[in-house]
């Protein structure tokens, strides 16, 4: 997950880029074998253990997805702690510090 803050007076503009296949589910191999679903199906925001946001994803958002967030009321230091979960299971955690 790559995430690219920006703090402008106390708004805060927030880019992730989830790096993940995004499998619906629908498509076949090459052995013509169908490819079971595995997508991203929440991403979440935490400052000081408050969630700020919570995205909810399905099997028809496309491969490596980005999502925008943008939080009033910010301050320089604080740190938004984000996390992602797919279908099987897997998830990332990564952290950010707003400057």
């Amino acid at each position: 997950m790559r995430i690219k803050a920006k703090l402008k007076g106390d708004v805060a503009t927030v880019k992730l880029l989830i790096k993940h296949a995004m499998e619906s589910g629908r498509r076949k191999d090459e052995a013509g074998k169908i490819i079971p679903a595995k997508f991203v199906q929440t991403v979440s925001g935490h400052i000081a253990g408050t969630q700020v946001f919570e995205v909810n994803t399905g099997a028809g958002v496309s491969k490596n997805p980005f999502i925008q967030v943008v939080l009033n009321g910010r301050a320089a230091g604080e740190t938004i702690d984000f996390k992602w979960t797919d279908s099987s299971g897997a998830s990332e955690e990564k952290s950010v510090t707003l400057k």
